[in-house]
């Protein structure tokens, strides 16, 4: 009689447990109203590139020659390398006018993100590598890893969501 009514008791525990992860499944799918969405003003950030220079989003889209800013959220992982070996022969190529940045956000600091750069082969590649040691601008667009944000000169967001390189080229082709 006892074993019974630790099972009945376990699973009465289990079942309460469960029925405050009734979002759960929310959780695991977020959604694109988590981010910064499309139509949304670009928050502006400043952050240091490799070299120690700093760079501000509004800056660089007051640019003259500057269309739009691309930035890719990277952790050097061989899916960051792929999206951006992709960008880097299919996009920066084709889109002259448009800022690449790769934003490092796990190297802790601007020297790391310079190392990273290095010896994964990025630089000279045509994207800036921006240090965000603190992960300030990756909370700031609600990013994760591959996450990929497009803003056109004028400050929106055109898109903020996982990379996808068919997704990325129509968003790129349809800037003013």
């Amino acid at each position: 009689m006892g074993s019974v009514n630790l099972r009945w008791m376990a699973l009465l525990l289990i079942s309460i447990a469960l029925t405050g992860c009734g979002r759960m499944m929310e959780d695991l799918k977020p959604s694109n109203s988590d981010k910064h969405h499309s139509g949304q003003i670009a928050p502006d950030f400043t952050l240091p590139d490799t070299n120690g220079a700093s760079v501000s989003l509004l800056s660089v889209l007051s640019g003259t020659t500057v269309n739009g800013v691309v930035l890719y959220f990277t952790m050097w992982c061989p899916t960051c390398d792929v999206h951006m070996s992709s960008m880097r022969s299919s996009h920066i190529p084709i889109y002259p006018t448009i800022r690449f940045f790769a934003v490092d956000y796990v190297s802790g600091t601007v020297a790391d993100a310079g190392h990273s750069e290095l010896s994964n082969g990025y630089a000279g590649s045509g994207f800036t590598v921006l240090a965000d040691t603190t992960q300030s601008v990756l909370n700031l667009y609600h990013a994760t890893m591959g996450t990929t944000v497009v803003i056109d000169k004028t400050g929106m967001i055109r898109m903020n969501e996982d990379y996808k390189d068919d997704r990325l080229t129509a968003v790129l082709t349809g800037l003013p």
